[in-house]
């Protein structure tokens, strides 16, 4: 499976966005901080592309792939705001039980 990295880029900035719509009236808030991505890439030629170049992130399922060409780490660190500059808030619920709850389809045994 081959990913863009805009497009893991845009994966992240949707999850966020998707725990701040589920969160929305709810009374404690989080203010999101900076968000640090690493990535393994892989830059290729792309007559498309105006530089010349695309990045592409490095999957598990590519790695017979990516042993023929160079991969490249790239280190990110986003900080998420709003679009008019404010931060962006990630809600709970201070009403809810202690603890994470149930995990059971998130935590393999």
């Amino acid at each position: 499976m081959e990913i863009e990295l805009a497009n893991a880029v845009a994966a992240v900035r949707d999850e966020l966005l998707g725990a701040a719509a589920r969160g929305a009236g709810q009374n404690l808030q989080f203010k999101v901080g900076p968000v640090e991505l690493e990535f393994a890439v892989e830059l290729r030629v792309d007559a498309k592309a105006k530089a010349g170049f695309k990045a592409w992130v490095v999957t598990a399922g590519a790695e017979g792939g990516a042993a023929r060409s160079r991969t490249h780490t790239v280190k990110l660190t986003l900080t998420p705001q709003n679009a008019d500059g404010t931060d962006v808030m990630v809600h709970g619920d201070s009403n809810r039980d202690e603890g994470p709850g149930d995990l059971s389809g998130y935590v393999e045994d």
